[in-house]
């Protein structure tokens, strides 16, 4: 009966010893990383079995009862891996020599080295079974006290006769409940972690979802300001377009309306000069509506392109006439260069083409005051793309575009600034209608600006 008592106080001191050790798990070892938590697991589980028989009875010199088993049975069901489960039946029988080097302490260790490797043997066993955790826990459980008395029997120092008929009897039962409890209790705790690890895992996902939303809620901010904007742009690029479609009509109807009423009247070469200026509106006109309804194909995906041999040598003259007028007239410089090592033709769309370059000269002439206007055609390869390029590069010594307008001035219904386009005029559409053309012919535009400086627009198109 009293070994009995002393069992029922050393597993009181392994239940303290397991809640102590919850404890220092939960806020000393939980938040640290996998390897030392799982080093740190081991070690309190050698640590439960040295605490056993700390406070175990001594029975004879030298001899001591306790329930060091019960750590072995934990570890029986907290890892995966056999050979930890050995290693902690090994180092609980190590321990053993820390109260004396005897023949039961030698005894005592040999007993729990074959336990700690029955232990791995049961741990392989019981992953390949389906069994519930409560018949799963009672075989151990009977199994591995079993063991323990044949042990004890085989290679204790006791006399076998008084183990059987004195010891066995009460410690056999005993054991065999009380570690049945413990296991229980050690469930409980085991579900007391699992909650609160999957609490913390709830609180770090809704700290997590509350983080996407803070973002989610800022990337609607930051649209419906650009949906405001683009609203805004929109409203200034209509009242901008009723004013250039305005201007070429007005031309056109007075123009028209004062030649019919004093058309007898009108000598024959200013009738000539009206009707210039009535041909150069239409043209004005024309040209805004080519660009809407171009831009429209574009959005539409029904813009054709053709593929035909395009003469490089003949692009001065799909221009140069055209230009040197303007050139003139604003006392600028004006110059086509045609580079080095260029191929005589290239397969694009013509018309696209001469409508890109057009575009992007009639942009630097408008926005030239002084200085030069430059068309640079040349070959170039790109590290960032494949193959071979010949590029037309439109430089000007304009007034530039300001750093933060870089990203907006191929926009559709987004012009650099709207006083430039209230003193320049024009739609605001020619650099949208390019870009997208370039995209069409395999190629793309670069831009390098700076403001009050000039600008330079650069059409990349593939040699092949």
């Amino acid at each position: 009966m009293e070994l009995s008592k002393m069992f029922v106080q050393n597993m009181a001191v392994l239940v303290t010893c397991a809640y102590i050790a919850n404890l220092i798990y939960k806020y000393m070892i939980f938040r640290t990383s996998g390897l030392v938590k799982y080093i740190s697991s081991v070690l309190l589980l050698i640590a439960g079995g040295w605490a056993a028989m700390l406070f175990g009875f001594p029975l004879l010199e030298g001899v001591i009862l306790d329930m060091r088993l019960v750590p072995l049975l934990i570890a029986i069901f907290v890892y995966k891996r056999p050979p930890i489960v050995f290693l902690v039946g090994l180092g609980i029988g190590l321990t053993r020599f820390i109260f004396g080097w005897n023949e039961a302490a030698v005894a005592g260790f040999i007993n729990l080295t074959l336990l700690g490797v029955a232990g791995a043997l049961l741990n392989v066993w019981l992953r390949r079974k389906t069994w519930s955790f409560g018949r799963q826990v009672s075989i151990v459980i009977v199994l591995m006290n079993l063991l323990n008395c044949v042990n004890i029997f085989i290679f204790g120092v006791l006399p076998k006769d008084y183990y059987l008929s004195h010891i066995l009897p009460y410690t056999l039962p005993t054991s065999i409940v009380l570690c049945g409890l413990f296991a229980f209790i050690l469930r409980d705790f085991q579900k007391d972690q699992q909650r609160a690890v999957a609490l913390e895992e709830a609180n770090a996902l809704l700290q997590k979802q509350a983080e996407e939303l803070g973002k989610n809620k800022i990337i609607l901010e930051e649209r419906a300001k650009q949906l405001l904007l683009a609203s805004q742009y929109k409203s200034e690029f209509l009242a901008n377009m009723s004013h250039e479609l305005r201007t070429p009509l007005n031309s056109i109807i007075n123009l028209a309306q004062f030649i019919s009423d004093s058309a007898e009247d009108t000598p024959s070469d200013e009738m000539a000069r009206y009707g210039q200026l009535i041909y150069h509106s239409g043209e004005d006109l024309l040209k805004i509506i080519s660009d809407i309804l171009d831009l429209s194909k574009v959005e539409a995906g029904k813009l054709e392109i053709v593929n035909e041999a395009i003469s490089l040598t003949e692009i001065p003259n799909w221009l140069g006439p055209y230009f040197e007028l303007t050139a003139q007239r604003k006392h600028l410089e004006f110059d086509i260069r045609i580079g080095d090592g260029l191929p005589d033709t290239i397969h694009s769309d013509p018309q696209r083409v001469q409508q890109i370059l057009r575009n992007l000269l009639a942009n630097a002439f408008k926005f030239t005051e002084k200085g030069r206007v430059e068309l640079s055609i040349y070959k170039a390869e790109e590290p960032q793309l494949k193959g071979e390029w010949v590029v037309f590069a439109v430089r000007d010594t304009g007034i530039g575009i300001p750093p933060e307008k870089h990203f907006t001035v191929f926009e559709a219904f987004q012009q650099a600034d709207n006083q430039v386009a209230k003193k320049y005029g024009g739609t605001g559409l020619g650099l949208s209608i390019s870009r997208d053309l370039s995209r069409l012919l395999g190629g793309f535009i670069r831009m390098e600006s700076v403001e009050g400086e000039g600008s330079t627009f650069s059409l990349f198109l593939p040699l092949s």
